[in-house]
């Protein structure tokens, strides 16, 4: 592997976090964006193929949009990785057929797919190394495509999961994440276990528990379990990224306003022009009040109801406030969307041609969903200024939609603004963004101490001082 690696221009770090993956059959690979999760991997898979022998068929299993763009366009970028043959298995049945038949060294497939090959695709499931990019996504025992997975598991030698965001809603996400990668043996093979074993009941009502918090000196025990086959590393550690700000842009609704969200909140019912508006639970009444303080929500026959133009004037502002520089905006609800397209000029970044001139300034202002933005898009050449006008409670894509803009290559100080409606669901969302980020952050911190303290000495690499990647012309 020394010898291939001279060959290439990957940093110390990337070099260690290869050989991480070459010498651990089963390795968590924790990385923030723009560390070069990708070539990573696929230059520990090329060393696994033509150096060591161990591999000849390896599955990535990754997000929709970086299985189309990332994947087999990293191994045309780098020339040590030439010798690699991809396919992407991304499309109609049929088409997904016809790629996993052909000859490959690896075949690529999006998430959703999962169950299919599994169960429904008449193919025999044969990998020896499986890597999952954004492991996070996998953090849910219940869904199909983890069951599918499990049910292979044992079939497969080599087993990598690449992510920057771990634990996005807390630790209780480590369990299905690690009973993949090692079959249960550090968090064990059942998650009323692990339950039982590291927390204890949190918010409940009688006998309906609906949510947990670790006991104490259970985080410290988790990090100890998994330290062993995970490392971590943060891009602030290894990059010199831009400056970022981090601004809050407050909105105050008048009594009238207020008075329909917190009938809303009271009552679980409002009248809005004339309809009725209803949640019928907890999750609806959530869904309904962001709408709400955003200025517009359903009512219960689909249609829009506008309430306030607030979050809308202080867009204005921000826009104008730019002075010309372009400005990306993150929008949740489509009313959001239908909103800002009738008051400004904007344009949904939604195809690789928008994306495209978005990048070479064509575009001053955008709007794009955090559920498209979340991983694999690089935006940072077309601005430095994105605003949130509705926030979400997902940690992960609200951190990857962020980091579109604050990655490597980002030329400007970024400026992130948070639109909140003061005294609504606004605040409590802003805060368990910020409280989720913490609890992170620690797990992160506590792998990261661990990796640094075996980096220094392992197969002779010593990481150097924050630096700048660039990936070969």
């Amino acid at each position: 592997m020394d010898d291939l690696l001279k060959r290439s221009d990957l940093h110390q770090y990337q070099i260690y976090s290869a050989k991480y993956i070459v010498e651990h059959p089963t390795a968590a690979i924790f990385l923030s964006c723009g560390l070069g999760k990708t070539v990573i991997a696929l230059t520990a898979i090329q060393e696994l193929l033509y150096d060591c022998f161990e591999i000849r068929k390896v599955l990535v299993i990754c997000p929709l949009r970086v299985g189309l763009n990332v994947w087999r366009q990293e191994c045309d970028r780098w020339e040590h990785l030439s010798g690699l043959k991809c396919e992407i298995a991304i499309g109609t049945v049929s088409e997904r057929i016809k790629a996993l038949k052909r000859k490959a060294n690896i075949y690529i497939i999006n998430r959703e797919n999962v169950e299919w090959l599994v169960t429904r695709s008449g193919i025999l499931f044969d990998y020896d190394m499986v890597v999952i990019d954004e492991l996070s996504s996998f953090k849910s025992h219940q869904a199909k495509r983890f069951k599918s997975l499990i049910k292979v598991r044992p079939q497969v030698k080599r087993f990598v999961g690449l992510t920057g965001t771990p634990s996005s809603n807390g630790l209780m996400d480590l369990w299905a994440e690690y009973r993949l990668l090692d079959m249960g043996e550090r968090l064990g093979r059942f998650i009323g276990r692990y339950r039982d074993e590291y927390f204890v009941p949190d918010k409940r009502n009688q006998q309906v528990i609906y949510s947990y918090k670790p006991k104490p000196g259970a985080e410290d025990a988790i990090y100890q379990q998994i330290a062993d086959i995970t490392i971590s590393m943060k891009s602030s550690d290894y990059l010199k990224l831009p400056d970022l700000v981090m601004n809050k842009v407050a909105v105050r609704l008048s009594d009238k306003e207020m008075e329909t969200l917190d009938s809303m909140k009271r009552d679980l019912i409002t009248t809005v022009k004339g309809e009725e508006i209803t949640a019928a639970n907890a999750a609806t009444l959530s869904n309904k009040l962001l709408q709400m303080a955003n200025g517009a929500v359903y009512d219960d026959h689909g249609a829009v109801m506008p309430i306030h133009d607030r979050k809308l004037d202080a867009l204005e502002d921000t826009i104008e406030g730019a002075n010309g520089k372009p400005v990306l905006i993150a929008y949740w609800f489509k009313h959001d969307l239908a909103r800002i397209q009738k008051r400004f000029k904007v344009e949904v970044l939604s195809s690789t041609d928008s994306i495209k001139r978005w990048n070479m300034g064509d575009i001053p202002v955008a709007v794009i969903h955090p559920a498209s933005a979340g991983h694999g898009l690089n935006l940072q050449s077309g601005g430095s200024t994105l605003v949130w006008f509705g926030l979400t409670w997902s940690l992960e894509l609200y951190q990857q939609t962020n980091a579109r803009l604050w990655r490597q290559g980002q030329k400007q100080t970024v400026v992130i603004h948070h639109i909140i409606t003061k005294d609504t669901i606004d605040e409590r969302v802003m805060k368990a963004l910020e409280d989720k980020d913490t609890s992170q952050a620690a797990l992160i911190e506590a792998v990261t101490l661990f990796s640094k303290a075996n980096m220094g000495f392992a197969n002779g690499v010593h990481l150097p001082e924050p630096l700048s990647i660039t990936s070969p012309t």
